[in-house]
């Protein structure tokens, strides 16, 4: 059964957006590993998705504060955080003690160069390319950037705190003020999926030309990945609004977030060529005639999920307008209906808020190497009202 949720009291928070267009990670939440691509299947089992209906919050901290606008994040193998800065194009690396270092080099400088900030756009996403990189050693890195005529993927070496030079490993991404997508994360197959929205431009969605409303799936250089739907496109999934959070259980079912209109955001499970309904279909309804149902949706003012993480309990969502840590329930699954879009929602509980009201606007949440969820705020976006101190980095622990 799908499961939706309005929240009574929730805060919508901040501005509509415009339509300005231009062309063109007791319960102990447990990381989910990188994975390097490897030629053979495993033989090792999935690892089992724990039923537990609620979880409670039993401390929040700041790990730091006083960023501006906050994006993304990613952890390196040595533990740090690299985080990204969206409107000032710049990254900084976050410390479990706290400790900010910012990126310097001439990576960092032809990154500032790239990035024409604008609306929603920005330096988006990071990801950290799966290796064997030593903790402390070099390791590659993916961001996701909107440029001045598109938003691309943009790919280069972090040694320290120092970015060498960036080449750019795809691009031609639509672009716009408002639903620019931007969510990067390495799967357990290896391979890059990057979240894409439709700027505005709703007829991009469903068009399996372009590039816009749709998960892609890629290389880590940037080329369509084996297995795509079109073994030539990068196209992964379409029909998608704005999506800007994506996962996966570990039993391997990819989930991802997205932004409705006016009616129903949306958590959908991702099937290879699945068409997710937009701009027909904005929340359940559109099984009928082809598309996948989402697994659970909210009121539009109670939600707007930007990032998740998903641990071996639940999928946790950073809610903007909804100014809540949104937790869904997993359930164990059949492995044998896991490709079946119609069995989806049984493998989820009922969505729990968490953190509702606390901390304003949340924009993204990663599960740390400790276990711990780091929750980004995001009240300097222009849509929300600063505290003292934002924006800032939240380490959460549930229990």
């Amino acid at each position: 059964m799908l499961v939706a949720v309005a929240l009574a009291g929730c805060g919508a928070g901040g501005s509509a957006p415009t339509a300005d267009v231009t062309a063109s990670g007791s319960v102990t939440p447990t990381p989910t590993p990188s994975v390097t691509p490897s030629s053979t299947p495993s033989d090792a089992p999935a690892p089992a998705v724990r039923d537990v209906p609620t979880v409670e919050v039993t401390s929040v901290q700041d790990v730091v504060t006083g960023l501006d606008v906050p994006w993304g994040l990613a952890f390196l193998p040595d533990g740090r955080a690299l985080v990204t800065l969206r409107d000032a194009a710049r990254l900084v690396l976050v410390g479990a003690d706290g400790a900010v270092t910012d990126v310097t080099g001439p990576g960092a400088d032809e990154v500032a160069a790239t990035v024409v900030p604008r609306g929603e756009g920005g330096l988006l996403g990071v990801a950290v390319v799966p290796g064997d990189a030593a903790p402390g050693g070099p390791v590659d890195v993916v961001l996701y950037a909107t440029a001045a005529q598109d938003n691309r993927v943009l790919r280069a070496t972090l040694d320290g705190a120092t970015l060498g030079p960036v080449r750019t490993v795809l691009d031609g991404i639509p672009k716009g003020a408002n639903h620019n997508g931007g969510r990067l994360a390495f799967g357990p197959d290896g391979y890059l999926y990057v979240t894409t929205g439709d700027t505005y431009r709703t007829a991009l969605a469903p068009d399996p030309a372009s590039l816009g409303g749709k998960v892609l799936r890629v290389t880590a250089d940037g080329a369509p990945a084996p297995g795509n739907p079109d073994p030539a496109s990068p196209v992964w999934t379409r029909g998608h609004r704005n999506v800007q959070g994506i996962g996966w259980a570990p039993d391997g079912r990819a989930v991802a977030s997205e932004f409705g209109q006016d009616t129903w955001d949306e958590l959908n499970v991702l099937h290879a060529g699945g068409d997710y309904g937009w701009p027909g279909v904005e929340g359940p309804g559109g099984a009928a005639g082809g598309a996948v149902d989402p697994v659970a949706v909210w009121a539009t003012a109670d939600a707007s999920p930007s990032g998740l993480a998903v641990t071996d309990e639940g999928v946790y969502l950073a809610g903007l307008r909804g100014r809540t840590l949104w937790r869904v329930p997993l359930r164990p699954v059949d492995p044998a209906t896991l490709a079946d879009p119609a069995a989806d929602a049984a493998g989820f509980g009922e969505p729990q808020p968490l953190l509702a009201g606390e901390h304003g606007r949340l924009r993204a949440v990663a599960v740390a190497p400790d276990g711990a969820l780091w929750v980004l705020t995001s009240n300097t976006d222009g849509r929300g009202d600063p505290a003292a101190g934002d924006d800032r980095v939240l380490r959460v622990m549930v229990g």
